[in-house]
């Protein structure tokens, strides 16, 4: 079994910065592409980044890209989002998610396992 803990939300202004953790135990990751996954109130959980498992072909949604970076070290055990110039719409509950494969996938039914969320609020 594979256990992911987020870490690094809170709230911040409008044009702030955060930055997201993901440390994964249990079962090794290492080999398994990883992803974020965002849920704001009323909507569905849809997709920020995602990446493979030796940290290449990052991918992103629109609305994130250029202010959003994913990463991932410490054996590949650990993924970051750096998230710059942030926005009141950017406020949700961040999900990270290992994958079922060796890449990052868009599809939440691509990924297997699944953490408990940090919250990310940003005021205007």
């Amino acid at each position: 079994q594979v256990q992911l803990v987020e870490s690094g939300g809170g709230s911040v202004q409008s044009g702030g910065s955060l930055r997201l953790s993901c440390a994964a135990s249990g079962r090794m990751v290492s080999n398994n592409g990883m992803g974020w996954f965002r849920q704001a109130p009323g909507k569905e959980r849809e997709f920020v980044a995602a990446i493979d498992w030796r940290g290449g072909h990052p991918i992103y949604q629109d609305s994130v890209k250029g202010r959003f970076t994913i990463s991932r070290e410490n054996a590949r055990t650990v993924m970051y989002l750096q998230m710059n110039n942030l926005k009141p719409e950017d406020t949700a509950v961040y999900y990270c998610a290992a994958a079922r494969s060796s890449l990052g996938s868009t599809r939440k039914d691509q990924y297997q396992y699944w953490g408990q969320g940090t919250q990310v609020t940003v005021s205007s």
